[in-house]
């Protein structure tokens, strides 16, 4: 199948799929706090994560582009809905564009519908240090996410094989690139291990991009003729990856996606470190099922959810919410109390 229409079958796909697994954030609970010193008017969303200054800790992650004037007019849309809101947004994969030059405004569209807000370029890890600078010049992008999907590429049929160079492209992009540089997992998490090592080339920034919403895994083999259904529930919880990444490595810029359904799913991440928090499935479904005007709904309704938590846990800036009151049960624990004894 061509890139192209593969995008196309990627956002279908996306569409019908919704939740597919336990979600990680099921398995955490936000203490009440019935007393608190805040007025509404007091609470900011603004955050900032590392040099990224945002007014909400909310952005759009990185859905779609490279499958012509369908995914051309999705991130117009999704741009508009950024600019009107003022929250940052990435993109899908701009490969396709590094590679046909005809696809190159299904991306661009996002500047010029946005000229002034936070874009965030996206390139796979397989690609040079010449192809992520023609990325970010593609978007005059603030940052650049580098995307890690090796489960995805092991079972999409025409997937790549060999990611024995993965590492050292990424070290040499880092080398070379000015702005922020994000690696994310595309649902399938990031753990330990895995953030020790981005920690020894220079990686600041990370998102672990964990099991919960969309599963990759399935899109791919249902685009197999024989499936691996053994593989459909691979991953690392998206809260669990939290935990892992941030004992492994406690300075990290820490961004959560996967599976973040609403605002008290963003809030759990921020009180386990995040900084910010991306969604990407229910915005393309409320686009695509509900219209634009839903869209911004969808956006003021998660803010609003961001704010009711931090009055109610005494928090006036996002960054106050981290650690506050939480307890994890089931298996989100037992997995965190095994894993986070030693490096």
């Amino acid at each position: 199948m061509e890139r192209a229409k593969r995008k196309i079958s990627h956002i279908e796909e996306v569409i019908k799929q919704g939740q597919t697994t336990l979600n990680s954030f099921d398995e955490m609970e936000v203490i009440h706090q019935s007393l608190t010193h805040l007025n509404w008017d007091q609470v900011s969303l603004r955050t900032q994560c590392g040099e990224l200054s945002l007014s909400s800790p909310l952005f759009i992650n990185a859905m779609t582009g490279g499958g012509g004037k369908k995914t051309e007019e999705i991130n117009r849309n999704l741009a508009a809905a950024a600019k009107t809101k003022n929250i940052a947004m990435a993109v899908g994969s701009q490969m396709s564009a590094l590679k046909d030059e005809t696809e190159k405004k299904t991306y661009e569209v996002v500047r010029k519908e946005n000229p002034n807000g936070v874009v965030i370029a996206n390139i796979g890890s397989e690609a040079s240090v010449d192809q992520a600078l023609r990325a970010i010049d593609m978007l005059e992008a603030n940052a650049l996410q580098i995307h890690l999907n090796v489960m995805q590429e092991l079972i999409m049929p025409e997937g790549d094989r060999d990611f024995s160079e993965r590492l050292k492209n990424i070290e040499q992009i880092r080398e070379h690139v000015s702005i922020p540089l994000i690696i994310k997992e595309v649902g399938f998490g990031i753990s330990k291990e895995s953030a020790k090592m981005l920690k020894e080339i220079g990686i600041q920034y990370i998102d672990v991009g964990g099991k919960g919403g969309t599963s990759f895994s399935v899109i791919e083999n249902n685009r197999r003729d024989e499936h691996l259904q053994s593989f459909n529930t691979w991953g690392i919880p998206t809260l669990i990856s939290l935990k892992e990444v941030s004992f492994a490595y406690p300075d990290v810029n820490l961004i959560a996606s996967g599976g973040v359904r609403h605002g008290l799913d963003g809030v759990k991440a921020l009180i386990l470190g995040a900084r910010m928090f991306g969604i990407a499935g229910p915005m393309i479904r409320t686009l695509m099922e509900d219209g634009f005007d839903s869209l911004l709904t969808k956006i003021d309704s998660i803010h609003d959810e961001i704010k009711i938590a931090m009055v109610t846990l005494g928090a006036d800036h996002i960054s106050k919410l981290n650690n506050s009151p939480h307890v994890l049960y089931g298996r989100t624990k037992e997995w965190i109390e095994q894993r986070t004894k030693n490096v």
